[in-house]
């Protein structure tokens, strides 16, 4: 496995490197979700690289940017068992060095929801992953349906600028509980963390209320939110029901559509989503 901390180090390494190559960028800090990616690509393409770079451009002024957890050294003792050809691990200074002044907007997808709970976060999330794309050049990109709207946003990006990158979204890994996996649920404390499962089991109970034959989004919309208070000790930020590749509000789940939502949990702010399909489609739980 090669490793790389600089742009031109990359691209050196990337030319002895045979077949397509799939790219999974991460923040590191990596977990059995970002694993999945990382076998996805194995899987795809003939040559497997991992970007390592907490982007501070994605971060908010009040947020978790300097407390965001970090290991490096695991991180690559686990690309290397999975097979990764390359790891890059770029400084800030080489993503952004002095006079960097351009970003990148995903107008509309950008605005709501993460957008407007987080100010900038889309800017940063296009700007990084655009320059990423353009350094490895990659034939196929893996991101997780976990953080689905930032799926979104990359897709309309790849498109709206042609980058010649394929973007391939990979199912939500989940602990045995049903909680989605992040680097974040590091933070929770052990209350919080057996609260924390109800995000999906808001979730589940919305697409089990559909099959049931409510098609009402309003109404799946409060069965998600009573979910959550019951919970107890949890900070509903939204609850939503939008079309799948807009992210606009529905009134009603006649196709499949999607469940999202985002809650402060403690101290610790966690995203869920998860597909809504009427019985007629067959139903499943939370992706």
């Amino acid at each position: 496995m090669k490793t790389a901390s600089t742009i031109g180090e990359a691209r050196a390494a990337l030319a002895g490197l045979r077949g397509p190559i799939g790219l999974v960028p991460t923040m590191g800090y990596l977990h059995e979700g970002h694993l999945s990616l990382i076998r996805k690509a194995r899987n795809d393409c003939g040559a497997v690289a991992v970007s390592i770079f907490v982007n501070p451009t994605q971060f908010g002024p009040h947020e978790d940017f300097t407390r965001y957890p970090r290991d490096v050294p695991r991180d690559l003792l686990l690309c290397e068992e999975a097979g990764v050809d390359l790891v890059f691990t770029p400084e800030v200074a080489e993503m952004y060095p002095p006079g960097f002044t351009t970003f990148v907007e995903v107008a509309g997808l950008q605005d709501r929801w993460e957008g407007a709970a987080r100010p900038g976060h889309f800017r940063g999330v296009a700007t990084v992953v655009a320059k990423l794309i353009r350094i490895i050049q990659p034939r196929c990109a893996y991101f997780g349906e976990k953080d689905y709207q930032q799926l979104q946003v990359v897709r309309r990006l790849a498109r709206d600028l042609n980058l010649d990158a394929d973007i391939v979204g990979c199912p939500t890994v989940r602990e045995p509980d049903g909680l989605a996996m992040s680097s974040r649920n590091v933070y929770l404390g052990p209350e919080d963390r057996l609260r924390a499962v109800a995000l999906s089991q808001a979730l589940i109970a919305a697409q089990s209320k559909l099959s049931d034959g409510q098609h009402s989004a309003s109404a799946l919309v409060e069965i998600m939110t009573n979910v959550v208070r019951e919970a107890g000790g949890i900070e509903l930020d939204y609850a939503a029901v939008v079309d799948p590749a807009a992210l606009e509000p529905i009134d009603r789940v006649e196709h499949e559509a999607r469940a999202l939502i985002a809650s402060r949990v403690g101290s610790v702010r966690l995203i869920d989503n998860g597909a809504l399909i009427p019985s007629r489609s067959g139903a499943r739980g939370p992706g």
